[in-house]
């Protein structure tokens, strides 16, 4: 009898640890997601004037822009989560896994507004609202058949540029106010 129950224990907590580490909550350091490879595509050349004009207003600045070199996304509604992106990084001496900034390639300005309007609700709702660090602040902008994003907490960003980000993000694009 004991023994049918060791092994009933060593059962249960094999198969604990492998559905663990078959959701990626094992061994995860650092931003996983999207892996590298897959879907979503990259935007490519369909985000290049965006991302021209995002390191130009972070120029203003005295901001430096980068390809992301780790994998980065935020959470996302399902019009951002399907759309291919461009994820750029603010150079943050003071925060070098931060300042991250998304750029979707949608199509067309309407389908840009769409998806950003989409983000917006989905930021505003109980699911999507949790998924952020509490006090979060967003910048969600529309440039012709682009969304641009980026999200920051005054709390729990050690950098004094962070907010620089999202006051030369205002420069650029027509705003998507997030519903309260």
């Amino acid at each position: 009898m004991a023994a049918r129950m060791r092994l009933r224990l060593a059962a249960t907590a094999t198969l604990a640890a492998a559905l663990a580490a078959g959701c990626g909550l094992v061994g995860r350091s650092g931003p996983t997601f999207p892996p590298l490879g897959t879907t979503p595509a990259p935007a490519g050349e369909s985000t290049a004037g965006a991302r021209a004009q995002v390191a130009a207003a972070l120029a203003v600045e005295g901001l430096q822009v980068i390809d992301a070199v780790a994998a980065y996304r935020p959470p996302e509604g399902a019009i951002f989560a399907a759309a291919p992106r461009t994820v750029i990084q603010v150079v943050l001496p003071d925060d070098p896994t931060h300042g991250y900034i998304v750029l979707y390639a949608l199509g067309t300005p309407a389908a840009a507004l769409a998806g950003a309007q989409d983000q917006a609700a989905y930021i505003a709702s109980g699911p999507g609202h949790v998924l952020f660090v509490p006090g979060s602040q967003f910048s969600l902008r529309v440039l012709g058949a682009n969304a641009i994003f980026f999200v920051w907490s005054p709390d729990a960003s050690p950098d004094s540029r962070t907010p620089s980000i999202a006051l030369a993000l205002s420069q650029i694009g027509d705003e998507v106010p997030i519903p309260a």
